[in-house]
């Protein structure tokens, strides 16, 4: 919570320096930020949902339902969660891309913040110096970077870049007991080596919930009216 008031704090700071209203995060909800935040959480959750599904079937794993499992373990987990989801939407969508926006211009920052966000995960998984496994985290968290980067440049607000990437993250570690927390509410074991399903299962991991960001952030421009004109803060 600490964390999360740092970097709040400083953005605000950052931003009166350079006479940019704290308003360009977007954070302050409203009807079409809280549609944003509903569609982007159901269409990840649904997404990661249908590809573990489908990579459970296909080798065979072994599901459990954890029987220790409580609500307080999942209402724990959802606030662990979110909040590392926010500090990581704050840091690296917020007013520091603001800024990349206005002196580089929209596709140069949404790049730059995609490929810091790779960089800072061989950190955060440590996975730093084995090669492998630092060529497919940069892959996979730099798409997922750029992809929460537009949506933030997009819609000219927080509220879709923390749902795409709250719904992932929630149903990969508290569902699935895929990460920091442990055994949650699925255990899964077993199952037969990943073999050539590993390519498939990687298109569809970084490809599938990128392409239906695309096209929603593409709905958007056609339907609504911006909430805020980027173009006062951008060069380009």
């Amino acid at each position: 919570m600490i964390g999360l008031l740092f970097i709040l704090t400083v953005s605000f700071l950052l931003l009166k320096a350079l006479r940019i209203p704290f308003s360009v995060l977007g954070i302050k909800p409203n009807t079409s930020r809280l549609k944003n935040f509903l569609v982007g959480l159901i269409a990840s959750a649904l997404i990661c949902a249908v590809a573990y599904i489908l990579l459970i079937e296909l080798r065979d794993y072994q599901v459990n339902l954890n029987k220790d499992y409580t609500i307080p373990d999942f209402l724990y987990g959802c606030w662990w969660i979110f909040r590392s989801v926010l500090w990581e939407e704050l840091l690296f969508r917020g007013a520091l891309l603001v800024l990349a926006i206005k002196y580089l211009g929209k596709h140069n920052a949404c790049i730059l913040s995609s490929f810091i966000f790779g960089i800072y995960h061989w950190f955060s998984y440590d996975v730093f110096g084995s090669l492998v496994p630092m060529l497919y985290t940069f892959t996979v968290t730099g798409i997922g970077g750029l992809m929460f980067a537009y949506a933030f440049a997009e819609t000219r607000s927080i509220y879709l870049p923390i749902a795409l990437h709250f719904g992932c993250n929630l149903l990969t570690i508290s569902i699935f007991s895929e990460g920091p927390l442990g055994e949650q509410l699925l255990v899964v074991t077993g199952g037969k080596p990943m073999g050539y399903l590993y390519f498939p299962f990687l298109f569809n991991e970084i490809l599938i919930l990128p392409v239906f960001t695309f096209f929603y952030l593409k709905y958007l421009r056609k339907h609504t009216k911006p909430e805020m004109n980027f173009n006062s803060y951008s060069s380009k």
